[in-house]
């Protein structure tokens, strides 16, 4: 195991981040490339951060044994594949070898900072001056203090969680952040909240056949997405058995962690589960570092304030990833953080590097996935006016279902929003089996600002999903 430093190895260091999520783990090699004495303090024994510990990377491996529950159970009779039985999924079992698999990344993680000369932290950082950041050791076993030219936050966020005086028994709940802890499949299970997370989760223990309810304030899943993905969705989460209690609140939970739950809703419902999971939001990692006292602003919601480059109102004192609230997923956080880099300490070419926030391919691994880039129809209608938009829409069935009984055969859309004469995409939305690997490739056309005649002219893939989107009249 590579090393972990509980004390300066220099008097001052050039930078010194704290958390050592996709951010600060991308941000912080990358400086060590340009030869730089860099450390990075991180308060868990895990480096990765939420995306390889508790997020994109178990959730994604969750979603592929959800998905091939559904293919063995509803899918592979339609292709008459016998002798098949009911196929029974070990939660507890795979729990351990998804862990395994965690733990060999945070392994490589761990290795590629000792091959890189980045020094390893493990305490809890807070910053007593711009240039100063006080490490506090696991169970306050000492303190030390890093001297740094440059420093950088790379907290990351945490999921909210209502507290018992805003909803009664609230703590009886879990967090998402809480599901990979879960050892046993849970029969029944209510998820509260609307947004991918929550779609994400009540997806997974859905396909994999535990009873599920989704608790949501409005009438649809994804208020944020494209008016289009939250109409095809929704709908279809309820075919596949999910229920969902739209225009809902939790009002008040009763019960016993590890027991039965009852959850009431303010429509007068009582649902007994044995696992309640809040999925409402998140919100930023910045309590107890030193940050307000500092004169580091924050904005309402907790977020380090930022310009393009990624400066905090302190000099000497920046903010990447999640913590400074904008293009909240893990690949913008480790773009940000090398782009960073390179302006600090990288060659003259890289003075000015920042990353572009606009166009940014995300996906939602629900049940069908989702690809979605640029602007809703909604936003563009709004920046450029009802009669510069021009909307290319398609709804079908990938061929993969021609073969599998009517009930079970998934919705597929792919929409394009155009805008101006010259009618440049500046809006792909698709959802559909394969929407998410589909989506990294448009994604590019976007950034290069593509219009339709440019997809018009791109020849077909035949027999794709994807061609429709280079088909479309």
């Amino acid at each position: 195991m590579p090393p972990i430093y509980e004390k300066p190895s220099y008097e001052k260091y050039d930078y010194v981040l704290i958390g050592g999520g996709s951010g600060g783990s991308a941000s912080s090699r990358r400086a060590a490339s340009y030869g730089k004495k860099v450390a990075v303090v991180e308060a868990t024994p895990y480096l990765g951060g939420t995306c390889v510990n508790i997020g994109c990377v178990p959730k994604k491996i969750m979603w592929h044994a959800a998905d091939l529950h559904e293919k063995m159970t509803q899918h592979a009779s339609g292709y008459k594949f016998t002798g098949l039985g009911t196929p029974k999924f070990d939660w507890a079992v795979f729990k351990l070898q998804r862990d395994a698999y965690i733990r060999k990344l945070n392994g490589i993680y761990a290795s590629n900072f000792e091959k890189e000369h980045v020094e390893f932290h493990q305490g809890f950082g807070n910053l007593t001056s711009p240039n100063t950041v006080e490490v506090t050791l696991p169970d306050n076993k000492g303190k030390y203090t890093l001297h740094a030219d440059k420093i950088c936050i790379a907290t990351g966020n945490q999921p909210t969680v209502p507290s018992d005086e805003e909803i009664p028994g609230a703590s009886l709940g879990i967090a998402s952040d809480d599901f990979f802890d879960l050892v046993e499949q849970p029969k029944r299970v209510v998820v509260v909240g609307a947004g991918y997370i929550a779609v994400e989760l009540a997806g997974i223990v859905n396909a994999l056949g535990s009873e599920t309810h989704l608790i949501i304030r409005g009438e649809t899943v994804l208020r944020t997405f494209d008016p289009a993905i939250q109409e095809v969705l929704t709908p279809w989460m309820e075919k596949t058995g999910m229920n969902i209690h739209k225009m809902s609140k939790v009002v008040r939970v009763e019960g016993q962690k590890g027991q039965t739950l009852t959850v009431h809703t303010n429509k007068g419902e009582k649902i007994e589960v044995d696992v309640l999971l809040w999925a409402i939001g998140r919100h930023a990692n910045t309590q107890g570092m030193g940050l307000e006292e500092l004169g580091v602003k924050l904005d309402a919601k907790g977020d380090v304030v930022v310009d393009e480059y990624q400066n905090s109102s302190v000099d000497g004192v920046l903010a990447i990833g999640d913590v400074q609230g904008k293009g909240l997923v893990t690949p913008v956080a480790i773009a940000a953080g090398q782009r960073l880099s390179n302006r600090l300490f990288g060659p003259e070419k890289f003075k000015n590097d920042k990353l572009s926030y606009e166009d940014i391919s995300t996906v939602v691994f629900a049940h069908p996935p989702i690809g979605t880039v640029g602007l809703t129809e909604p936003e563009a209608r709004k920046k450029y006016g009802d009669d510069a938009i021009k909307i290319y829409k398609s709804n079908f069935r990938s061929l993969y279902f021609s073969m599998i009984d009517e009930e079970h055969k998934e919705p597929t859309m792919y929409k394009l929003v155009c805008a101006g004469p010259e009618e440049r995409v500046v809006g792909v939305h698709i959802i559909g089996q394969g929407s998410d690997e589909v989506m990294q490739g448009f994604g590019v056309a976007v950034k290069m600002k593509a219009c339709k005649q440019d997809l018009d002219d791109t020849v077909a893939i035949h027999p794709t999903s994807a061609e429709e989107l280079v088909t479309l009249r």
